[in-house]
């Protein structure tokens, strides 16, 4: 079909990630009618070709490992990886690319999917052109929702068109191992990454501008994992530039800025994210295509009373379950403005403001070793004036860390506002720290006083046991 149609809703949802996902599930359970606008799969860059398909890779990865360190057990496990079985269990958690099921879902909140790109072309318009060639034009009563999310930033580098470099979603949908794999980047994605294809079989090499891996978190984070990439046959190069990039009779060639060259049968740039707003159309309300959205903490854009940004393209916090708890938020701000009632106030359980995006985001990377943080570094903290006392731990003196695993090797900081006594920081690395960090999370959000943390008794003998250390060291300094 070629023809217009022009449909009101009170809400429209750009993007059906899980971000788009939660905003509309909100404001359809106060009751507006919403449509949601997908270019892609209904699920977005999480379910497909980020956190479910990455995860999926690396489980086996730090589950061998972990079991090699156990007594008993380690003979067991010395073979190489099934990656077959590995990659159909990818295959599994990505519904082999397929979004039914997703669909299902939004069709069972009563929510209206439009399959398309949408461009805003006016102040609560939306204009989506299908696949079909139709153009429908949406408008909302009340709200518009950007939730477009972000996408991989390549660099400006001569050549690199042309060798069709891997991004993360390559990273996490290949169906073949390479042989050799260069991973330029130091962050989330190159660790996690290099260390799944490492693993499968891949010769690793990590090229790293910066001085060490996982810059934004306490050095001795990416010191350890570092250390452990290099323990499995990774080489790991830092202060290490990539001026320029071919591909010679099948070969990656990668030139660094010290006139190396090194060859590699793929190459993955893990350089950080840009926001997916460069064709949705802010030129017609204002707004600058590409930009970041700068939004207040109901996730309304600046200057705006209609139209919202919320997760990635806000810049917030570039994390899905942040992406999600701002989605909720934004969905109880529209319902609550939709209502005609008083201008929001923050209510007991913070329903129309986002804070956690600032003082309390946690992340874990899922490494071998594990890595979890939440809150301010130390070098954070005490950027921001904070005066903080930061207390540190050998995660292998605790006692459930030796029953986890033989040689468990692991530190743990945490950093305390020393005017307040509370914590505003907390950083783990691991095995299986992952499974720490809510508690971390809660301490941090909360502003629990440290006299209260002496009365949350760590059960014995587990890992969590840290914190009873933690606290010890910083009364005894």
């Amino acid at each position: 079909m070629t023809e217009t149609e022009s449909i009101a809703y009170d809400v429209i949802v750009l993007g059906a990630g899980p971000v788009g996902e939660n905003v509309a599930d909100r404001t359809r359970a106060a009751g507006l009618s919403t449509a949601v606008v997908e270019s892609e799969l209904v699920g977005g860059e999480c379910s497909y070709w980020a956190c479910m398909p990455s995860k999926a890779l690396l489980r086996p990865v730090i589950a061998r490992a972990d079991a090699r360190r156990v007594p008993g057990l380690r003979q067991a496990v010395q073979g190489p990886l099934d990656v077959p079985a590995v990659l159909a269990h990818r295959d599994y958690y990505t519904s082999d690319w397929k979004d039914d099921g997703q669909v299902e879902w939004l069709n069972g909140i009563g929510a209206e999917l439009y399959r398309g790109h949408g461009r805003l072309t006016g102040t609560r318009e939306v204009t989506v052109e299908g696949a079909d060639g139709g153009r429908r034009v949406l408008t909302a009563r009340h709200a518009v929702a950007v939730c477009t999310g972000s996408r991989a930033a390549l660099p400006d580098l001569p050549g690199l068109a042309g060798v069709k470099p891997w991004t993360s979603r390559e990273a996490t949908s290949a169906h073949e191992v390479p042989g050799r794999l260069i991973v330029v980047g130091g962050g989330v994605v190159a660790v996690e990454m290099a260390t799944a294809w490492q693993a499968f079989g891949s010769q690793v090499t990590l090229l790293v501008r910066g001085e060490g891996l996982l810059p934004r978190m306490e050095p001795f984070a990416g010191e350890l994992v570092a250390e452990a990439l290099e323990e499995a046959g990774a080489k790991v190069r830092t202060g290490t530039s990539v001026t320029s990039v071919t591909r010679e009779n099948g070969t990656v060639v990668a030139v660094t800025d010290g006139g190396d060259r090194i060859e590699a049968d793929e190459i993955l740039f893990a350089t950080g994210r840009a926001p997916r707003t460069d064709d949705l159309g802010l030129e017609s309300v204002g707004l600058k295509p590409g930009s970041w959205l700068e939004v207040d903490d109901t996730l309304r854009v600046d200057g705006s009373d209609w139209l919202y940004g919320v997760g990635d393209v806000n810049h917030r916090a570039l994390l899905t379950h942040q992406g999600k708890y701002q989605a909720r938020i934004a969905g109880a701000a529209i319902a609550a403005r939709a209502s005609g009632g008083p201008e929001l106030d923050t209510d007991a359980w913070g329903a129309h403001a986002a804070t956690a995006d600032r003082a309390a985001v946690p992340q874990v990377v899922f490494t071998d070793p594990e890595v979890a943080a939440v809150g301010l570094s130390l070098a954070e903290a005490e950027a921001a004036g904070h005066r903080v006392r930061a207390v540190d731990i050998d995660l292998a003196s605790v006692a459930g860390a030796g029953l986890y695993a033989d040689g468990y090797r692991g530190k743990a900081r945490m950093v305390v506002d020393i005017a307040r006594e509370v914590v505003v920081g907390v950083t783990f690395a691991g095995p299986a720290v992952g499974e720490l960090i809510h508690s971390a999370t809660i301490a941090v959000a909360g502003e629990v006083p440290i006299g209260r943390l002496w009365h949350a008794v760590p059960s014995y003998p587990t890992v969590s046991e840290v914190w009873l250390r933690l606290l010890e060291a910083y009364r005894d300094q």
